[in-house]
């Protein structure tokens, strides 16, 4: 008797530990035990799961939103641990109660795990147990239940009778028509996901209604998530179709009077031109396109100038020069000069692309002279994203005839006050070299690049030490042998201990670079040089260098002149410096 007394006090055990800590006042220990649910539904076993631990959790809904998530979460992943799919329905109660509480986050991931739970389900457990919770979340009282309900139409609809699917239909078309904007928001949000699982003709019949009634809510955050509907209904209907039933609706959002709307606009646009396809786009949507461009609000047209490039490269290729040049360039040219620091950089970063659409001669007459205006702009943003994007005018016409105005404007961007810009100007600056050649780099860049490795930001001069090696995998070590080392050991001599630690972080670079003859001839001398120096944070780095540089030296080099002077800074006076350098002796040893 005590041992069958004993065998269910231990059953008992685990759902009894668990409503202690889910009582417990600490908010962390409860969200520790939600996380711990699937180690106490093993424990209990599939049946007990059912039928004490799913309506403990239904009943006791009811805590922190941490919890709450937590728990959302956890139910995914339950079914297997409830019995498999054919005991599914136990999750939906718990989970229906999550998906009503007051916060999103919550709400969102109880809607995920439902979506995950009724997939699961067979197609007849679907209607008996899916779909009556569906229902019962459309005609919640509280318009988070109904806008739960918003997320599960597309994965019940697929799999249910066509009476059922009517309803369905029905119900949708309620949550779109619903008092609360939250809930006709919800409804736009996941009528393009609900219209790719309706039927053609229930799609035009019952959806595009829908659709054309939500693009024109008093709301605009609901009319602007019916523009991304848009790009979907607009995939999966004929031309025809399209150009009647969708397009009145998308030019009416192109010119809404809410610039948040015009902006989801801008943002879908190239979207909305590869579903609509190349007749409707020369047709209705360039002149879209250039509305857009001359939008009153600067965030539009910033958004819109991002897509220049994308949708001029999707146009149909047998008119795509003659409407770039016709229908898109006037307002480019316009947005060269835009008052807008924002629109003229959005611009500046895909401007270049056109290039390679309009070819050599083109690019020569038309596009030049708008890359010369903005290399000359106020703002470093614009010019450096003219800089970044060079490559494509490079090989097209070759960046010569832009040379001489590349030049001020990358001198002025590797001087800029704000540090970012200089860093941004260093990391473009090997690909630059490469484009404009070696001479021309030597006479005009190769002192900006020198200035760097001397800036008074930590960033700079770290960036500048890799450019250094970048410029000499791009030119070779016999260049960087006559043209940049002589001038980097110069700085091993300089009076500012920082301008010395520079010198060695540029030598650990080189040597990877530039081989066994030039890092033992040239580098090697001055790091042994170093290791004498004043200055404690030098020694320490002569140290590190020296154990970075030993795979390029030759192993009589190493011991004849390496180890000595580790050995010698092993015993010097700076704790840090013995550290690093009994480090350094140890990892040689080891190499």
């Amino acid at each position: 008797m005590a041992a069958s007394d004993k065998s269910v006090d231990d059953s008992l055990y685990p759902i009894a530990v668990l409503i202690d800590e889910l009582k417990n006042e600490d908010v962390q220990l409860r969200l520790n035990s939600i996380k711990k649910l699937s180690t106490i539904a093993l424990a209990l076993g599939e049946e007990r799961t059912r039928s004490e631990l799913i309506p403990f959790l239904t009943e006791t809904i009811y805590d922190e939103d941490e919890v709450l998530l937590a728990l959302a979460d956890q139910l995914g992943n339950f079914t297997s641990l409830v019995g498999g799919p054919e005991y599914a329905m136990y999750l939906l109660p718990p989970l229906e109660s999550l998906a009503t509480v007051e916060e999103t986050v919550v709400r969102d991931k109880a809607v995920e795990s439902l979506r995950t739970v009724a997939a699961e389900h067979s197609a007849l457990d679907l209607e008996i147990h899916v779909v009556p919770t569906l229902q019962r979340l459309v005609s919640g009282d509280w318009f988070t239940s109904r806008t739960s309900a918003c997320g599960l139409f597309s994965v019940c609809y697929p799999r249910v009778t066509q009476p059922v699917k009517a309803e369905l239909r029905a119900n949708f078309r309620k949550l779109c028509q619903d008092e609360t904007p939250m809930v006709r928001r919800a409804a736009a949000n996941k009528l393009g996901e609900f219209a790719k699982v309706v039927e053609t003709e229930y799609l035009k019949s019952d959806l595009i209604p829908n659709f054309v009634q939500l693009a024109q809510d008093d709301q605009d955050s609901v009319r602007l998530l019916a523009v991304e509907a848009c790009v979907s209904i607009a995939q999966l209907l004929p031309q025809d179709d399209v150009e009647h039933l969708v397009l009145p609706t998308l030019r009416q959002c192109a010119s809404d009077s809410s610039w948040r709307v015009r902006y989801m606009v801008a943002e879908k646009f190239v979207d909305l031109q590869k579903a609509v396809g190349p007749e409707i786009t020369r047709v209705d949507l360039v002149p879209a396109f250039q509305y857009l461009l001359k939008d009153a609000e600067a965030e539009v047209r910033a958004a819109v100038a991002t897509k220049v490039k994308d949708f001029c490269a999707s146009l149909d290729k047998a008119n795509q020069v003659q409407i770039i040049l016709s229908s898109i360039l006037p307002y480019v040219r316009d947005l060269v000069s835009d008052p807008n620091p924002h629109v003229k950089s959005a611009l500046a970063s895909v401007i270049m692309g056109l290039s390679p659409m309009l070819g050599a001669y083109q690019t020569v007459e038309q596009l030049l002279p708008l890359f010369l205006i903005q290399l000359k702009d106020e703002c470093p943003e614009v010019r450096l994203n003219i800089i970044s994007n060079l490559d494509c005018v490079n090989d097209v016409i070759g960046i010569q005839q832009l040379s001489q105005s590349l030049l001020p404007a990358i001198v002025e961007l590797a001087e800029d006050s704000k540090w970012r810009v200089r860093l941004a100007i260093i990391e473009y600056m090997p690909a630059l070299a490469g484009q404009l050649g070696q001479e021309f780099f030597d006479q005009k860049l190769r002192g900006l690049c020198m200035g760097w490795l001397n800036d008074h930001v930590y960033a700079i001069r770290e960036a500048a030490t890799l450019n250094m090696k970048k410029l000499v995998e791009q030119f070779g070590a016999p260049w960087a042998e006559q043209a940049i080392i002589p001038m980097i050991l110069v700085m091993s001599r300089n009076k500012n201990y920082l301008h010395r630690m520079t010198c060695l972080f540029c030598l650990n670079v080189l040597a990877e670079v530039c081989g066994t003859e030039i890092t033992t001839k040239l580098l090697l001398p001055t790091v042994l040089l170093l290791a004498a120096d004043p200055v404690a944070n030098v020694r320490f780095n002569v140290a590190k260098t020296l154990q970075k540089i030993s795979p390029f030296l030759e192993a009589s080099v190493i011991d004849a002149q390496v180890k000595p002077t580790l050995d010698k800074l092993n015993a010097d006076a700076d704790v840090d410096v013995k550290h690093f350098a009994a480090q350094a002796i140890a990892g040689i040893a080891a190499a």
